[in-house]
């Protein structure tokens, strides 16, 4: 038993080096795309109403990344998002333009950790088939920050994504009866795991 575990570590290490050894050096620019597991915040139906938080739901990201540096590096982002958060039988759908500005460190072989602010650019709301043009800003700050494994040319990282400031959709809602004014919170609170490949 004791021989096989020490085959077993042994294996373990001679991986993790060769996977140290392959891990993407320098700088480098590419493309990203992955899944999104988010919500935004809460809906308040009317005034005075409590709020209904939402169920999270899938969503998607694709776009374009660079990296400038190597144990200490710098990598900004230009990422298409859609987003989908449930409140009971409805749908509240964002899509945006994110631009993560991300200062990242090699701590250990091809595993990093990274962070910084996210840029965030709404282009299109709905929520159950109601177009949102009131947006109270289309332009908004969030925080990322996660880990990351790098091979080569190929990277995977895991964050976690939360708005800084408030920012609330309002809207005239017809279908619950005499155009009541509703609102919901669109800071997005989200885990995303991306696939990303240098060029």
């Amino acid at each position: 038993m004791k021989v096989l575990k020490k085959s077993v570590i042994r294996v373990a290490l001679l991986v993790f080096v060769g996977f140290s050894m392959n891990a993407q050096k320098g700088s480098a620019f590419g493309f990203k795309g992955g899944l999104n597991y988010s919500a935004n915040g809460d809906y308040f139906e009317s005034i005075g109403e409590n709020a209904k938080n939402p169920d999270r739901n899938l969503g998607y990201h694709i776009g374009v990344f660079g990296k400038i540096g190597n144990k200490l590096y710098f990598r900004p982002e230009l990422v298409y998002t859609t987003t989908k958060s449930d409140y009971d039988s409805d749908g509240f759908s964002v899509k945006k333009i994110d631009a993560p500005l991300l200062v990242g460190l090699k701590v250990l072989g091809p595993i990093s950790v990274f962070g910084g602010p996210s840029l965030q650019y709404i282009l299109d709301t709905e929520f159950d088939g109601i177009n949102i043009n009131n947006v109270e800003d289309d332009f908004s700050i969030g925080l990322n920050f996660g880990i990351g494994l790098n091979f080569n040319k190929v990277g995977i990282d895991l964050r976690y994504e939360r708005g800084f400031n408030d920012n609330e959709a309002i809207f005239i809602d017809n279908n619950i009866g005499t155009g009541v004014v509703s609102r919901i919170d669109t800071r997005p609170d989200q885990l995303i795991l991306s696939l990303s490949i240098a060029l």
